[in-house]
């Protein structure tokens, strides 16, 4: 199940904090780059991209990379996550079919379906077993049990699925006309509270804490909202704008504005990234949410970052530089970068402040 000639790998160095350079992923998708997701039990990392296929990537201790296998959609595959145990991952694509493919056997097979392309797929480890969720632009919410063909319940959601995120036992959808739909998934078929986002622009993300008490939101306006599930946390709620530049170093007006495309988790600390797209150079940022702080700034990507990822430890930060199709196809210039950035946090990057005394 190779996708390479000669099966190169990545330049490895000898350790990627004492260089501070990123490392490049050897053999990147041909076309951008939809989604990034770690295995939970090792450094491998599951990529979609709008080629159609789905690549795993095994990354080395100096982060040297190899490629092991390649499954396809029959169209771009928009999202990929594994499941718990790190032998099998799912994906979803514009295609209307989820893809189950194991690592072990190097076969896929489809095991869900939607009338439309699935935006969003994660799984979730309940008590009695994992469960595969799947949310599409048909504007249903479908829960999966691999051993059955069909779904085991449905869940009309009020507009098209744009973005859903879980934390056991949390799951956050983000919909078309910003609605946020927040599941508690022991009554997993009726959305626990309806809310309107608290940006005015329409979503593009939205990912649970690790604390599975609250979630983060990012809006095409350059904006994220740091919101609590349980109305007595209601005073910890904030937004705070982001991913904004002056028009020219001497007009200092932040008038250019970029989406946030994605918000990452760190699973130790609970610090998170946002990252955004632009024409020329995208951003990404490290985030102290309970401090209020930013953390990092790296240095502007050579073209939007459509999706990131921290692996199982939270020591590799992996990042996407695509085009992003936000300009439809007048966008996709020759000669766009189209890439897979491996970064070695440092503790001061990634941890939080101490309180202020």
């Amino acid at each position: 199940m190779s996708f390479f000639s000669g099966a190169s790998t990545s330049t490895a160095v000898s350790a990627p904090a004492a260089t501070e350079k990123d490392i490049e992923v050897a053999d990147p998708p041909t076309d951008s780059i939809s989604s990034l997701a770690f295995s939970p039990q090792a450094d491998y990392l599951a990529v979609g991209s709008w080629d159609n296929n789905v690549r795993i990537y095994e990354v080395g201790a100096s982060g040297q990379t190899q490629g092991k296998a390649m499954y396809g959609h029959q169209g771009p595959v928009l999202s990929v996550c594994w499941n718990k145990e790190g032998n099998k991952i799912l994906s979803g694509g514009a295609d209307n079919a989820g893809r189950l493919f194991d690592v072990t056997t190097g076969q896929s097979q489809q095991v869900a379906q939607h009338d439309a392309p699935i935006k969003s797929v994660r799984w979730i480890e309940t008590p009695q077993g994992g469960i595969l969720a799947t949310g599409s632009w048909d504007k249903t919410l479908k829960y999966w049990d691999l051993r059955t063909p069909n779904p085991i319940s449905t869940v009309q959601l009020p507009e098209r699925c744009y973005t859903m995120d879980v934390q056991y036992p949390l799951l956050v959808v983000g919909t078309a006309e910003r609605h946020i739909q927040i599941f508690n998934l022991t009554n997993p078929t009726t959305a626990f509270k309806s809310m309107v986002s608290p940006l005015k622009w329409q979503t593009r993300v939205v990912s649970c804490f690790p604390s599975a008490n609250g979630f983060a939101v990012g809006s095409v306006e350059g904006r994220v909202a740091i919101q609590y599930v349980e109305d007595k946390d209601a005073s910890n709620n904030f937004s705070f704008k982001c991913h904004r530049r002056d028009q020219s170093p001497t007009q200092k007006d932040q008038s250019l504005v970029y989406a946030v495309n994605d918000i990452a988790f760190h699973p130790v600390h609970g610090t998170f990234s946002t990252c955004d797209l632009s024409g020329s150079d995208g951003t990404i940022n490290f985030w102290d949410k309970d401090a209020r702080t930013r953390l990092k700034t790296f240095e502007p990507a050579p073209g939007p970052v459509p999706a990131t990822a921290f692996n199982r430890t939270g020591a590799i930060f992996a990042y996407a530089v695509s085009y992003d199709w936000s300009k439809g196809h007048s966008g996709m210039t020759p000669g766009h970068p189209n890439k897979i950035m491996l970064h070695a946090c440092k503790d001061d990057e990634v941890k939080r402040k101490p309180p202020k005394r």
